[in-house]
């Protein structure tokens, strides 16, 4: 029986099931191709300090925070925001605005992730190392003096669908027979495959004598060389930046889980180990990327993130290894799809659950309705490699396409705009004794008590505003 007819709210059957689920979504394609190149830029080893400090203080608050607000009001973030304070509702609109804005291209990279899955699986790896075969493949190989009002081939298109496809079957299927279900087998496989490819790349050998443990030093060393004091905060707003990919906290995902989190289980316990899974595989992601790229392309294929550094970089990394590159690609990339295919359930689940609670649908309906929501932003995306290209100015002096402004949009302003409005909520409004008692009403210890009391009333909302102007291009 349905959600609906039942009136009873699903919920996932043990705590395990609940960390994976959320270990899930933080384990995403910004883990593997953000986390490395920012690693690399900001001093390795320095970046890497700051950024488990803030996973410890930053990035517990605002689980804690968004897991109890869940799990308190038994709604989703749309209306779970307005029950506890009834003029605090925008935050949850613009915390589902979010996921809504960010699902579309997250399929559309998604859809891109497949294709290089198939191109390796099937022994095309060297193909895939051109870059002109990525550039061939988002454009459709469109030419507009050939094909001025149409595409040469749907390929992005199909792919797109495809991996949505995936994605909204288990978002349909439900939270226990689909998302935690689901959960429970790739976690373990995703983690496993995380760990061989770490371990690989700290072996490989590569051109001018560059070894993988040569960029494992790089990677862990902290460099302070030629670093002001503003190059430090510019650490610290980069690695608080890469705590939203990281964590999926300001997107309304925590908040749906926590929902669906069962008021006998132990909730900080559960923080504390999705903190842990999601900075260990962070870390890993790092050793995977680091040490292969600066073997066989040196710092120069380190500056490359994104996009970049997915679909050109590795593959001429993988190109170079010789006959073994094209197995290890497609276990990469294989991984890579395990990781997107768990973020993106999440993302449609924040938007489903959302549509459900404030339209009183059934979870079948409200998940066709996003989804064929999705696909048509996802094409038009597309499309903004093809016939609808043009170019958009951002901050920094950087253009960018359909993709990049629906990234920085959502990424860049929104997100951080959800995560003052949460700490001002909590830290001022309802007084964070309403998130701490929630969370230890089962009469669990809140460890690291005052710490999140400063971070939620004054540290973070501080760091969180500057975020903001650094993204709006007001402070650099």
């Amino acid at each position: 029986m349905s959600e609906k007819t039942t009136g009873k709210r699903n919920s996932f059957s043990s705590s395990i099931g609940f960390v994976l689920a959320a270990a899930g979504s933080a384990v995403g394609l910004g883990n593997i191709w953000r986390f490395p190149y920012l690693a690399a830029k900001d001093g390795g080893g320095l970046f890497l300090v700051v950024y488990i400090i803030l996973a410890l203080t930053f990035g517990f608050t605002m689980l804690v925070t968004e897991v109890s607000i869940g799990r308190k009001t038994k709604q989703s973030a749309l209306t779970a925001y307005g029950k506890l304070h009834k003029k605090s509702g925008w935050i949850g609109a613009i915390a589902t605005i979010v996921p809504f804005m960010i699902l579309p291209y997250y399929c559309v990279i998604g859809g891109w992730v497949l294709k290089y899955c198939v191109a390796f699986c099937i022994g095309q790896g060297e193909l895939a190392a051109d870059a002109s075969y990525f550039t061939g493949f988002i454009t459709g190989n469109y030419d507009p003096a050939v094909q001025p009002f149409g595409i040469t081939n749907c390929e992005p298109i199909l792919y797109t669908f495809i991996f949505l496809a995936v994605v909204a079957v288990v978002v349909f299927i439900g939270v226990n027979k689909g998302i935690e279900a689901l959960s429970k087998v790739l976690m373990p496989i995703l983690l496993l495959f995380v760990i061989a490819i770490a371990i690989f790349s700290l072996t490989v050998k590569g051109a001018e004598g560059r070894t993988g443990m040569d960029g494992l030093k790089i990677y862990l060393i902290p460099s302070f060389e030629g670093k002001s004091f503003s190059d430090v905060f510019t650490v610290i707003l980069d690695a608080m930046g890469q705590l939203f990919y990281s964590i999926s906290v300001a997107m309304g995902i925590m908040v749906a889980y926590g929902s669906y989190f069962r008021d006998d289980s132990n909730l900080m316990k559960s923080v504390n180990r999705i903190e842990i899974f999601d900075t260990a595989v962070a870390f890993l992601a790092g050793i995977m990327i680091i040490p292969a790229v600066f073997a066989f392309l040196g710092e120069e294929g380190l500056q490359q993130a994104g996009p970049g550094l997915m679909f050109m970089a590795l593959p001429k990394v993988f190109q170079a290894m010789g006959p073994v590159g094209n197995v290890v690609g497609a276990v990469f990339f294989i991984m890579v799809f395990f990781a997107a295919l768990t973020s993106a359930i999440s993302i449609l689940e924040a938007v489903v659950s959302s549509v459900m609670d404030k339209m009183h649908w059934e979870r079948k309906k409200s998940t066709v309705f996003e989804g064929i929501a999705a696909l048509i932003l996802g094409i038009i995306i597309c499309l903004g490699y093809n016939i609808m290209y043009f170019e958009c100015p951002l901050p920094g002096g950087k253009t960018g396409q359909l993709l990049d402004l629906f990234d920085y949009l959502s990424n860049n302003i929104l997100m951080p705009v959800v995560a003052i409005g949460t700490c001002i909520l909590v830290g001022w409004i309802i007084k964070p004794k309403t998130i701490i008692d929630e969370a230890t009403k089962n009469g669990e210890k809140f460890g690291r008590k005052t710490l999140y009391i400063a971070m939620i009333k004054y540290i973070a909302p501080v760091l969180l505003f500057a975020l903001l102007l650094g993204s709006l291009g007001i402070i650099k």
